[in-house]
């Protein structure tokens, strides 16, 4: 099984709140394909094993620029920066706050990952 780091949205996961991820990379990833949703999976010391939060199950894995997150409507009450599990920051900051963690441009391919929790 594989598994996803979920470092800067581990509250979010271990609530259960988040269901969106944007992920550089996992082109290959299906729907239908469990992973285990960890706190961090690289720089482990020798010996350390991942922290594993919980198990999602991949429903969507679609390609998008990452600024298409500012003109994507919100699905009810609840933006996609919230189900990104980002409640207080605006489209435009989750954009900057994205590029700043993974050094990319605002205009940048990256994959739309939606997902359900497997109990």
């Amino acid at each position: 099984m594989s598994n996803m780091s979920f470092a800067l949205t581990t509250c979010q996961i271990r609530a259960r709140t988040k269901d969106v991820t944007r992920r550089l990379g996992w082109r290959k990833l299906r729907p239908g394909t469990v992973v285990q949703a960890v706190v961090k999976s690289q720089g482990l010391r020798k010996g350390e094993h991942p922290e594993v939060l919980d198990r999602i199950r991949i429903l969507r894995n679609d390609p998008e620029p990452l600024n298409e997150i500012v003109h994507r409507p919100c699905r009810g009450v609840t933006s996609e920066v919230e189900r990104e599990g980002f409640l207080l920051l605006t489209p435009q900051e989750f954009v900057a706050m994205f590029r700043q963690h993974m050094r990319c441009k605002a205009d940048a391919v990256i994959r739309r990952i939606e997902f359900e929790y497997v109990d």
